[in-house]
């Protein structure tokens, strides 16, 4: 029979490959992400293996069969809310997560009450609009938080062309910056997952003390 383990010993087993005191300030953290998608749910499955102590999610979509192939969703899971649908998968992973969803849009009327309790914002969206405005109001009426985005991981092209580039002290930007989903074939299972991978990793390093130059 398959038994969930104990919080202590899971602990004991991330603090064994992270360290102690990197992993308790995982454990104290907490990232908000918002979008679902490819991006963001690979982010949040990253995250939440890594040991991070609480997630804010949130979304307004629901999941659809063209999700499937990029998305860490499962086909018994089309038709409910991404908020729902990934929060039962985190739990499977981390027992012990805090979730907190919200399965509303983000907007310039909500951000700042949603997104207030996180220590750091990874942005995930797949519409430009609202990413301009999401990383626009963070650096205006958010300023003391990490923000993380993402701009070009679309196609076939090289997976060493995603990196991550500081912009400010406060910002960071994942991707290559330049492929679009209107220019080939569009998303990609696996460079969506390098760029969301890259998202995740730069968290870490942000909770852990360590900082793009």
């Amino acid at each position: 029979m398959s038994r969930i383990p104990e919080r202590e010993d899971l602990q004991r087993a991330l603090a064994a490959r992270h360290g102690r005191a990197v992993q308790e300030k995982f454990n104290q953290a907490t990232v908000a992400i918002c979008g679902l998608g490819g991006l963001g749910s690979n982010i949040a499955i990253a995250l939440a293996r890594a040991g991070v102590g609480r997630l804010i999610l949130t979304d307004f979509d629901r999941v659809d069969i063209t999700n499937l192939h990029r998305q860490q969703y499962k086909a018994t899971q089309l038709g409910e809310f991404k908020t729902e649908a990934l929060a039962a998968n985190l739990r499977e992973i981390a027992p012990y997560l805090t979730i907190e969803t919200h399965t509303t849009a983000i907007t310039e009327e909500n951000f700042e009450e949603i997104l207030a309790p996180a220590d750091v914002i990874c942005e995930a969206f797949d519409n430009a609009e609202a990413k301009a405005m999401l990383v626009n109001g963070v650096l205006e009426k958010l300023h003391t938080k990490y923000l993380i985005a993402a701009s070009g991981m679309a196609g076939f092209g090289s997976a060493n062309s995603i990196q991550t580039r500081r912009i400010t002290d406060r910002f960071y930007l994942c991707g290559d910056g330049i492929s679009d989903v209107a220019d080939d074939i569009g998303l990609v299972s696996s460079r969506v997952m390098i760029c969301g991978a890259h998202e995740a990793h730069m968290v870490l390093r942000i909770l852990s003390g360590q900082f793009e130059p």
